[in-house]
């Protein structure tokens, strides 16, 4: 069990009380994410968050897409803001990164009065948030959140690049390729299992152990 710190101010900083939902559920998992995550992994989670919340009103005006009901945006904000909770030290469990935080997110969400089948929603985002193809055909909540996480890595370009660039002024990325690609690599180096084939974590494993003194962000990121 690690020791979470938290701080009653920290959540009023003017940098991050744009994008935070007033909503109690979702103060209190951005405490809970800002309490263990790296500066570099916070930022990259709620630019995730600024993104998945813009696709699904897009996709809202555009009756050829599937997105999700505005009931569900505090939900789609606790699975963004804990979708890489499963890379640090304090939830580095022996399965792998994503379900890690999906577990410990769900664990989270149990003192509030959501239904399994809202809860299951944040779980399967975040356990398929590193799944091309798959996630991206699931749930509409799941995709909305694989594509802001491929928006926020350059990969899906759908994203206003206006909005892109203010938010990366006031979140700014702190190396976060490199920053998250070691934790996880780090992580799986010690735990194998948590890095099954076929997995990113395990294209992370594969391109440190090709590459031990590469000091840059990981080849296989």
């Amino acid at each position: 069990m690690c020791n979470i710190s938290h701080s009653a101010s920290e959540g009023g900083s003017p940098k991050f009380s744009k994008w935070i939902p007033q909503e109690q559920v979702c103060q209190k998992a951005f405490e809970l994410a800002r309490s263990v995550l790296p500066p570099a992994i916070l930022n990259h989670s709620l630019r995730v968050w600024v993104y998945a919340k813009w696709l699904a009103e897009r996709m809202q005006e555009n009756e050829k897409e599937s997105s999700i009901d505005p009931s569900l945006y505090n939900l789609l904000f606790v699975a963004c803001i804990h979708h890489d909770l499963g890379c640090t030290d304090c939830y580095n469990g022996p399965e792998r990164f994503e379900i890690e935080g999906a577990d410990a997110s769900v664990e989270f969400l149990k003192q509030f009065n959501f239904s399994q089948e809202e809860i299951q929603l944040v779980w399967q985002a975040i356990a398929l948030h590193t799944t091309p193809g798959i996630a991206e055909r699931f749930h509409p909540f799941t995709r909305l959140v694989r594509l802001a996480v491929r928006t926020d890595f350059h990969s899906w370009d759908e994203v206003d690049a206006k909005l892109q660039n203010e938010v990366e002024q006031t979140l700014p990325r702190l190396n976060i390729e490199k920053v998250l690609g070691d934790a996880v690599a780090n992580q799986a180096m010690n735990r194998p299992n948590k890095a099954p084939p076929n997995s990113w974590p395990a294209a992370l494993v594969r391109a440190k152990l090709e590459w031990p003194d590469w000091e840059g962000v990981n080849k296989g990121f």
